[in-house]
C-alpha cells in the first residue's frame, strides 16, 4: 500500500512542476508568423534554386517580373521585415 500512495504523490509532483513551466514565457505562434515563416522557407529555397541552379522558381510560375512575381517578392521581403522585428522582440525578454 505504501508504493501506491507514493506513486500518486510523485504524480501530483509532476504536474505541479508542468505548471510552474508557464513561467518560461513561451508564446505560441500565432497565423501571422506561420504565414511569416512558411513565407519564408519558400524564399530561401527559391534563393536556393537561383543559386545553385541559376532557377527562378517564382519567375517560371508567375511570370519573370509580372506584377505577381514582384507581389511575391515584396511579401517576402516583408516577411523577413516582421521576422527581424519578432526576432529582435524575443531577444530582450
Amino acid at each position: 500500500m505504501a508504493t501506491a500512495q507514493g506513486h500518486i504523490q510523485e504524480r501530483r509532483h509532476i504536474s505541479d512542476r508542468r505548471s510552474d513551466a508557464s513561467h518560461t514565457h513561451a508564446k505560441r505562434m500565432g497565423a501571422v508568423d506561420w504565414l511569416a515563416m512558411i513565407l519564408l522557407i519558400v524564399g530561401g529555397v527559391n534563393w536556393g534554386l537561383v543559386g545553385l541552379f541559376n532557377f527562378d522558381l517564382v519567375a517560371t510560375l508567375f511570370g519573370e517580373m509580372s506584377a505577381l512575381s514582384r507581389i511575391v517578392y515584396i511579401v517576402v521581403g516583408l516577411c523577413a521585415l516582421y521576422s527581424i522585428y519578432t526576432s529582435n522582440k524575443l531577444s530582450r525578454r
